[in-house]
């Protein structure tokens, strides 16, 4: 049995796309809640064909609204929906979370929601670890425009998940990536400079050459905008990178065991 089980909610980079919710990731362990990674555009209702919403623990890599703007529906699901007085839900991400995720929920301008009916809101801090049921779970800053951060997940095996979040290339993601048995890693363009702005996303080369840099065990690439073609994002990985590489789309499933025996369960 895997320590660890990653199923894709959704992955598409920037904006919802015709054929999946934006970025949300359910990882699933014996002993611990459901833990969703990100909470974009129609990541909700993905959630509900796999884990009950009352019980998820979120966690989230920034605020930028693809990562996180399912989170006022979750708030209503959590109020009024069935179970609403179970008490709050975990969640975690940067430090202005409250702030702005109470602007986006709040019923009138320029008031704020106050989560804290529903949400227990803890803000990351750079490289401290946090315990979420039986895993551990390491935050770290990385490139990209507002507070971002990268998660290295690891089992009671040892079994180790990361994901890059966004990020554009930089040491802090490699550093992430260390070593990991699976690499859920965003591609949001192909390689042509005149294609892409600096310092904001990856490429599906700068991808693969992080997963080489780092030792992965398996490469998988995710946010890829509706714009940018798979399959050229993925050739290009394949060539920088020679360990398994795959492109994810929503319920793809990775069950993840510790060192080289990590292996994909299936994928859709």
């Amino acid at each position: 049995m895997s320590a660890m089980r990653l199923t894709v909610l959704g992955c598409s980079g920037s904006v919802t796309g015709p054929d999946s919710p934006a970025s949300g990731y359910l990882v699933t362990a014996a002993g611990t809640p459901p833990v969703v990674l990100d909470f974009g555009g129609g990541v909700l209702g993905a959630l509900q064909r796999h884990a009950d919403p009352r019980e998820a623990v979120v966690l989230l890599t920034h605020l930028h609204a693809d990562h996180c703007l399912d989170i006022p529906g979750l708030l209503v699901w959590r109020r009024y929906g069935p179970g609403a007085s179970q008490g709050r839900a975990l969640m975690y991400g940067p430090s202005d979370s409250a702030h702005r995720l109470g602007v986006a929920s709040a019923e009138v301008a320029g008031e704020v929601d106050d989560l804290s009916d529903t949400i227990d809101l803890r803000a990351w801090q750079d490289d401290v670890p946090v315990t979420v049921g039986r895993l551990n779970v390491v935050p770290r800053r990385v490139c990209h425009p507002p507070e971002s951060f990268g998660l290295r997940i690891t089992a009671p095996d040892g079994a180790v998940l990361a994901y890059s979040g966004d990020t554009a290339m930089c040491d802090e993601v490699v550093s992430l990536a260390r070593g990991a048995d699976v690499f859920l890693c965003e591609a949001s363009w192909t390689h042509a400079p005149e294609l892409r702005p600096p310092g904001l996303h990856l490429s599906g080369t700068e991808a693969g050459r992080i997963a080489a840099r780092a030792g992965v065990g398996r490469l998988l690439l995710t946010h890829i905008p509706p714009w940018t073609p798979r399959d050229e994002v993925l050739a290009e990985a394949r060539a920088e990178f020679d360990g398994p590489v795959d492109a994810v789309a929503p319920d793809f499933v990775a069950d993840i065991t510790a060192a080289a025996d990590s292996r994909l369960a299936s994928h859709g």
